[in-house]
């Protein structure tokens, strides 16, 4: 990318000891749409997402990425719940608009988000308006709402549009994970998008998995960078896209990145 980078994350406390970063958008005129990221397991790990947040920011969103622990007795919902209610609330004095806002998540996190934003008793007031799944696997309940995305989209259209993104080559969440979750919108009427860039677990968001310190890190790699930058355009889209868009698409590769 060119023009401006992004200033560095403002760390905010969102409940009591657990942070959230706040990455504020490049050039926004106004208010600017809203993502809500989870990670995936890994324990607070929100640092692994900042090349994907700040990509993203440079595109004009306002991208807030929250620690959490699924090793936590509840697995997680508590403080996943309390990012979402937090972002929501907070949204306007970051300058974004919460009547753009997605609910975006990697891995695990991308089932928790696809659940919640998806399910058919999350009050409409409180609803994001499209969520995004990045290899993610569907076919197992959710912590933040009890049952399985998968099951439930299965029977009946989602009330919001629904992004997906997994890697070709993902040794560790198979890409069938996400084509089974897409089939069934599709075969719902659902309105989906699905993208599959070349690349592995970490490369979808613009990361490397480093085994000395068994952590992400900030890709090099060019299959990471290109796939990391496409995720990032699908999370502009995401935004920019109507609630009411009830268009179906089948799989497509993403754009080469600019």
């Amino acid at each position: 990318m060119t023009g401006p980078r992004p200033a560095p994350p403002e760390a905010v406390e969102y409940t009591p000891g657990h942070l959230m970063d706040v990455h504020r958008p490049v050039g926004a005129d106004g208010p600017a749409p809203v993502v809500l990221l989870w990670h995936g397991r890994g324990s607070d790990e929100r640092d692994v997402l900042v090349p994907l947040a700040q990509e993203a920011a440079e595109l004009g969103l306002l991208v807030l990425v929250p620690d959490w622990r699924s090793d936590q007795e509840d697995g997680g919902r508590a403080r996943l719940l309390a990012s979402f209610e937090y972002a929501r609330r907070k949204a306007p004095a970051f300058g974004g608009d919460p009547t753009r806002f997605v609910l975006a998540g990697w891995s695990l996190g991308g089932r928790e988000a696809v659940a919640l934003a998806t399910h058919p008793d999350t009050p409409e007031e409180v609803r994001p308006t499209a969520t995004v799944g990045i290899a993610s696997a569907y076919g197992r309940p959710a912590v933040t709402t009890g049952d399985t995305p998968l099951t439930h989209l299965a029977e009946r259209p989602s009330p919001v549009p629904v992004w997906l993104v997994h890697g070709t080559v993902d040794d560790l969440v198979p890409a069938s994970a996400t084509r089974e979750l897409h089939t069934a919108l599709v075969e719902q009427g659902s309105p989906v998008r699905l993208l599959e860039p070349e690349t592995d677990h970490a490369g979808v968001v613009l990361t490397e998995y480093d085994p000395a310190v068994e952590r992400c890190r900030p890709a090099r790699a060019e299959h990471a960078v290109r796939a990391g930058r496409a995720t990032a355009r699908v999370l502009a889209e995401a935004a920019a896209a109507s609630p009411d868009d009830r268009a179906a698409t089948p799989a497509r590769r993403p754009a080469p990145a600019p």
